[in-house]
């Protein structure tokens, strides 16, 4: 192992600081950035968006596209997602604003059906990206 694949760090911006959470936004590990599952919540606050899934998911995804850029990333660095969903019924609805934070690639990713999430939310999506060490 290189000194830099062994590498750890707990990243955290100043909006995720000031919610006093009790976990990283983000942990790199070598060349992979793990992020915390994201919430539709509105920026700054401990609220969802109100709208239903929709307004949700696109909450959801433009608050991984912050934690991202935070952190010098971009959407293009994800490769893997997980999808939480309070309703399956609704993975239709979720793909539909998913496929738009995308061009180019869409990651690997994984979801299920789940009895609650933080906040009552409907869903909750947590990656993992990949930055070149170049």
């Amino acid at each position: 192992m290189t000194q830099s694949s062994r590498q750890v760090e707990f990243l955290n911006s100043p909006g995720h600081a000031r919610l006093g959470l009790p976990f990283a936004e983000a942990v790199r590990v070598g060349n992979t950035v793990y992020l915390s599952g994201q919430l539709g919540n509105v920026p700054g606050k401990l609220e969802l968006a109100s709208g239903g899934i929709r307004a949700e998911a696109r909450q959801t995804m433009d608050n991984i596209r912050t934690t991202l850029a935070a952190h010098g990333l971009t959407m293009d660095h994800i490769v893997k997602c997980t999808v939480m969903l309070a309703d399956m019924a609704e993975w239709g609805a979720f793909n539909e604003i998913y496929r738009s934070y995308f061009t180019g690639h869409l990651p690997a990713r994984s979801a299920f059906g789940c009895s609650g999430l933080a906040l009552g939310g409907r869903l909750e999506v947590e990656c993992m990206a990949v930055v070149s060490l170049d």
